[in-house]
């Protein structure tokens, strides 16, 4: 038997080149998968200043251009997971997020965790449906 989807490397200029071992998105059959997406500029490759809430601003941005670059976007998002490194900025993420889901919201998880690389405040994944 043969395996009939295919896994495919997303890469965009729009979104921060990959810091590690992976890829910045995963076109695989009906789906994409997004790695986690900091706050960073994609040009400098630095966090945005302004804390948690132009993070969540810039995160979402690159998921978006991600997701576009794999055929899908924002409005085809079914999960999302979002890493904070304080629960406490929980409600000033969401503010942001909402922001990018004005209907029909993804389902989501949101996690405190020890740390995020670069000392993000926040990172977010999702996965998609292909348009």
């Amino acid at each position: 038997m043969t395996d009939s989807i295919v896994k495919k490397v997303i890469t965009t200029e729009l979104a921060p080149k990959a810091i590690g071992p992976y890829s910045a998105g995963i076109d695989a059959g009906e789906f994409v998968f997004s790695s986690g997406q900091l706050g960073l500029d994609p040009i400098s490759g630095d966090l945005v200043a302004g804390g948690v809430e132009a993070e969540t601003q810039q995160a979402l941005t690159n998921l978006k251009n991600v997701l576009e670059a794999g055929g899908s976007g924002l409005e085809r998002v079914v999960k999302t997971t979002v890493f904070l490194r304080d629960i406490a900025d929980f409600a000033k993420m969401n503010a942001v997020y909402a922001t990018f889901f004005t209907s029909e919201p993804p389902a989501r998880s949101a996690f405190q965790v020890g740390a995020l690389p670069k000392g993000a405040a926040v990172e977010i994944e999702a996965v998609a449906l292909k348009k």
